[in-house]
């Protein structure tokens, strides 16, 4: 491997597999389809510079939108439940209209990322836009608040970026590059967060609650359009399975093949390549605990987003008498917190990475991604803590935003280097590995938040957010163990070791070519 390479320590160790016979090397040398090392233009690493920052600033437009379309009901939910219901409104009903968007996007990866792997990254974006942009509309035209949950739950189910933005970054950047395009379609978020709000309570009151989702529509439309004119296919996988298809026709050579067809007798194909990728997130998930346990820490970190998002409203109207466009303006503090550490792990992630793997012989590794998380991991609960007592004591609110923005700058902190640690860990397949991260952190969001009124009722906000932000404390030695361990913990399933061996395969052909089918290379396209 090159020296600044990075290592894949979440899939089995390619040089475990067993290698083929000089007969059967010989063949594929000969007949192996593959991106020309010297630099090929069909290779997503090799695109000009130019479109692969446009294709993130599309990404980033679409996580834009998805932000918008779940944050906005957040300020004036208990408003629609109220003029759905007429009158009346639970407090469990206007959390859940909020949080059953996270169920959604917990049932959404698992046909969402197999797919992907099968068919590749465009054809499931588009396809997942298109079913965003009808279920907002359904949610646009809702006359229950039972059927508004459903259709919240359903555009949840739809939203495809969070799986997919991480993998096709994944496959157009090194990882020694992937820091910033990782932050600018963080940053999309943050801003449909901050706006999202803002705009929806002044528009609800102005012209009622329908006219936010019917924008929300409107933007969506004009996202999915602009995807499906512009993105191209960025997967490894179909590329290269287009590309042999293509020479076996025009050069009769029935023999040639790419490294990930070439145990021809038990690949599987259609329905059965579709199945199999749909069982490899559990897969991998019940294989690495470091998984396991990285997707337990980050899915409790996550969660204190909407456990403060579902409560920050009734304190701001019950203990400071704000109005429903005051209360949305008050989400900027998060997102202005949030941007400050995004822009702060623009300029430090990749820039400690590179200073971290100098310092290991030149070999990167994904672990030097998580001293950030640490801080994120240490300094949050400190913040929900201080939100509590903040809020109990009503000091004045503009102390209490204050906790807010800390809350999302150090939430990010936490967040962002996880996503790029999972993508640099698992490469091939980090799309399944972003499904068990953002499987269980949106488990964790849709219900956890659900025992905040309880708590708070019970202990009241000081004693009931401490509580809460000491069970976030109480899981930070998990990234402190990965990052002193993780290298020699990591594992995966066995029945990936077919796929390993194909690789294998191809080192022992064309050692040129020894990290090509693993995005990012570290080779510096």
């Amino acid at each position: 491997m090159a020296a600044d390479g990075e290592t894949q320590p979440l899939l089995l160790n390619a040089a475990a597999a067993s290698a083929p016979s000089e007969p059967v090397a010989a063949v594929t040398r000969k007949n192996l389809v593959d991106f020309d090392p010297q630099g090929d233009p069909e290779d997503p690493m090799n695109w000009p510079v130019a479109y692969k920052w446009s294709i993130v600033s599309l990404l980033a437009c679409m996580n834009f939108t998805v932000t918008f379309t779940c944050i906005a009901v957040v300020p004036i939910a208990g408003h629609i439940v109220r003029d759905l219901d007429g009158g009346q409104a639970s407090n469990s009903a206007s959390v859940l209209l909020v949080t059953i968007w996270e169920l959604g996007e917990a049932a959404g990866p698992f046909v969402m990322a197999p797919a992907s792997e099968v068919l590749g990254r465009a054809p499931v974006l588009n396809a997942a836009n298109a079913c965003f942009v009808g279920a907002v509309v359904l949610a646009a035209l809702a006359r229950s608040s039972a059927l508004l949950i459903a259709a919240r739950f359903l555009t949840g189910l739809a939203v495809a970026s969070n799986v997919l933005n991480p993998a096709i970054i994944g496959d157009l950047f090194p990882p020694a590059r992937r820091g910033s395009p990782m932050s600018l379609v963080s940053v999309a978020p943050l801003l449909g967060g901050a706006v999202g709000p803002a705009i929806s309570g002044a528009l609800a009151e102005w012209r009622g609650w329908r006219s936010v989702l019917w924008l929300a529509a409107l933007l969506a439309v004009a996202c999915a359009v602009l995807l499906f004119t512009c993105l191209r296919e960025t997967y490894k996988v179909p590329i290269l399975r287009r590309r042999a298809a293509r020479l076996r026709q025009e050069t009769g050579n029935a023999a040639l093949t790419t490294a990930f067809e070439m145990d021809g007798a038990d690949a599987a194909t259609g329905r059965s390549a579709l199945w199999d990728s749909a069982l490899r997130p559990m897969v991998v998930f019940a294989s690495s605990g470091v998984l396991q346990t990285m997707s337990l820490f980050g899915s409790v970190l996550y969660t204190v987003f909407y456990i403060f998002s579902t409560s920050l409203p009734g304190i701001l109207q019950e203990n400071y008498h704000l109005t429903p466009a005051q209360i949305g303006a008050s989400f900027v503090s998060f997102s202005i917190g949030s941007l400050m550490s995004v822009v702060a792990c623009n300029g430090l992630l990749d820039r400690a990475y590179a200073r971290l793997s100098t310092r290991n012989k030149g070999v990167g590794q994904p672990e030097f991604r998580l001293p950030f998380v640490l801080v994120g991991g240490l300094l949050l609960p400190l913040g929900l803590a201080l939100y509590g007592w903040i809020a109990q004591e009503r000091v004045h609110v503009g102390l209490l935003l204050l906790s807010v923005g800390f809350m999302g700058s150090m939430l990010m902190f936490g967040i962002l280097p996880l996503m790029t640690y999972v993508v640099d860990a698992f490469g091939l397949y980090s799309a399944s590995a972003m499904t068990v991260l953002i499987v269980t952190r949106c488990l964790a969001s849709t219900f956890l938040p659900l025992a905040t009124a309880p708590l708070t009722e019970s202990l009241g906000y000081g004693w009931g957010f401490t509580v809460q932000a000491a069970v976030v404390l109480a899981l930070v030695p998990i990234p402190i163990l990965v990052l002193r361990y993780g290298a020699s913990l990591h594992t995966v399933a066995q029945w990936l070791n077919g796929a390993m061996r194909r690789a294998t395969y191809q080192k022992e052909i064309d050692p040129v070519a020894e990290t090509s089918d693993i995005p990012g290379d570290g080779r510096g396209k």
